[in-house]
């Protein structure tokens, strides 16, 4: 058992830990109207005579709670909503009583702890529909901030669009159980539980374009290979490109070798001199003589 020693004036006085046994309960017990705020989140409800305890004790706030089951060693760290449950008992949220593998009525031991702020964490979801919300992270902090700490190994609860999605701590640092008050945390998720990442498979009806480009055809140069001097193998090295010698392009004639799934890209290329051409009956573009409608002025 730790003490904290405090210093006033002209006394000395142990400040002992709170130490408490209770009755423990679902929020669905609580009389009077179901406390939705306190199922989904990380906080219990505590009998008056507690605060009064507390008070006595100076238990600085945030008040964070270490519970356990001892027949089961199971053990979770929570906060306090509120002091007006009944003398004896408290109240949790259905997931903890679960992480706790506890029943109605069971005895918990419920202890006051210091823990270290949080700087990172880490989550799995236990279900795949996890992976249809759009902005997770941004849901699971608002989910968060009825929570006042976490501890490595619990499945929380978290309510978006009416649905419950269940998350497991699978880290936290700097320690197994750290508080999420007023802190800046990294938050990661892993695949959730039973994900198995689906392999794409090849369409065999989907025809690659790279089939459709026509093989290269007439002299191909340096595709032979290399011998050398000595006799010795040649080392492996890069094979040159392939390269086709194209004719040359004439501007206003198609091209009627045209061959379906290529594109031909022309670029920098030297338009053809109409008068070097030799041959009078190639087609030569704008060399007609223009016309006005207009009638010339005589000069």
């Amino acid at each position: 058992m730790t003490f904290n020693f405090q210093f006033g004036f002209n006394m000395f006085e142990i400040v002992r830990p709170f130490n408490n046994h209770y009755r423990c309960f679902s929020v669905s017990m609580l009389p009077g109207k179901y406390r939705q705020d306190v199922e989904r989140g990380g906080k219990i409800i505590m009998p008056p005579s507690a605060l009064e305890h507390l008070t006595r004790l100076n238990i600085s706030f945030p008040m964070i709670f270490k519970l356990s089951n001892e027949k089961t060693n199971r053990i979770t760290h929570c906060g306090v909503l509120e002091f007006v449950a009944n003398e004896g008992r408290i109240y949790l949220p259905h997931w903890m009583m679960h992480n706790l593998l506890l029943q109605e009525g069971d005895l918990v031991n419920v202890e006051s702890v210091f823990l270290p702020i949080a700087t990172f964490s880490r989550f799995q979801p236990q279900s795949e529909d996890f992976l249809d919300i759009t902005n997770a992270k941004a849901v699971l902090e608002n989910g968060l901030r009825n929570f006042a700490c976490l501890t490595t190994g619990d499945i929380i609860a978290i309510k978006y669009n009416e649905r419950i999605y269940e998350m497991c701590v699978l880290e936290t640092q700097p320690g197994p159980a750290v508080t999420i008050i007023e802190c800046d945390m990294n938050v990661e998720f892993a695949p959730p539980l039973g994900y198995v990442e689906k392999e794409i498979k090849k369409d065999e009806n989907v025809v690659d374009p790279a089939d459709l480009m026509p093989a290269p055809s007439g002299f191909i140069p340096f595709k032979g290979e290399g011998v050398r001097l000595d006799g010795k193998k040649p080392r492996d090295c890069a094979k040159p490109e392939v390269t086709v010698n194209k004719p040359t392009y004439i501007r206003g004639i198609p091209d009627y070798d045209y061959k379906i799934g290529t594109l031909v890209f022309l670029r920098n290329t030297k338009p053809v001199n109409n008068k070097e051409m030799k041959d009078p009956d190639e087609f030569k573009a704008f060399t007609g003589e223009g016309f006005s409608l207009r009638d010339q002025k005589t000069k």
